[in-house]
């Protein structure tokens, strides 16, 4: 397919419901208002295509940006164009799931989480947490620099309370991917997140709720899942 006759898909699958939804949820003209569902339906179709996957970015199309996302190859896409998909990525669908995932799944997933997370923009730094949380779930352990992320935790303990608004919701994310897929740090995520306590965002106006990680961990811990990775990031 072409990304032409991609935007055309994605016309067609357009919903005016899921398009009311994702503009109260920080969406911007031009989109269509596609179901991930449906997405999934033209991805069976082009399958990876490195790039297709820039061509549908940089149309700026929200729907268009998120199949990206999806079907980007994590061992072609570039540090650089990384860096400018997290740039462009608008709002936090883009922002804290579809960049992040992907770039979760390249080798350069926790070089830039951690660069991202000290920007001073907050879809950028929303955007770092989400890729270091993602990286965690999909990396062994052995594999991970444990010492720096119980440094990130100790971070977040310190300043999630004064973060930036969406930067807030992705750090209480972080302390419960660390608390679910890192078993040497489950314990020391369910002490951060006791003390860290309701984490307030300001979501607005939409009936979407900030999990209490206290709970959300222990829920993990009782159905024996702490430690098991994901394949992949994307879903």
């Amino acid at each position: 397919m072409t990304a032409k006759e991609v935007i055309k898909q994605l016309e067609e699958y357009g919903n005016e419901q899921t398009k009311s939804v994702l503009l109260k949820h920080g969406a911007k003209e031009p989109f269509f208002g596609v179901k991930v569902q449906d997405l999934k339906k033209i991805l069976k179709k082009t399958r990876k295509n490195h790039e297709l996957s820039l061509e549908l970015y940089a149309t700026g199309n929200s729907d268009a940006m998120y199949l990206a996302c999806l079907m980007a190859d994590e061992k072609q896409i570039t540090k650089k164009q990384l860096e400018q998909w997290v740039q462009q990525a608008y709002w936090y669908y883009l922002s804290e799931y579809a960049v992040p995932w992907i770039t979760a799944e390249t080798i350069y997933g926790f070089e830039l989480g951690l660069k991202w997370i000290e920007s001073d923009k907050e879809t950028i730094a929303s955007a770092g947490w989400s890729t270091l949380a993602s990286y965690s779930a999909v990396n062994d352990d052995d594999t991970l620099n444990i010492e720096k992320y119980s440094e990130l935790l100790d971070t977040i303990e310190k300043t999630i309370h004064t973060a930036q608004n969406r930067v807030r919701y992705t750090m209480n994310g972080f302390v419960i991917a660390i608390g679910s897929y890192i078993k040497s740090l489950t314990s020391k995520s369910q002490k951060i997140a006791r003390k860290i306590g309701k984490v307030r965002v300001d979501v607005g106006g939409t009936s979407c709720k900030v999990p209490l990680a206290t709970d959300y961990i222990a829920k993990v811990i009782d159905k024996g899942n702490v430690g098991k990775k994901r394949k992949v990031a994307r879903c």
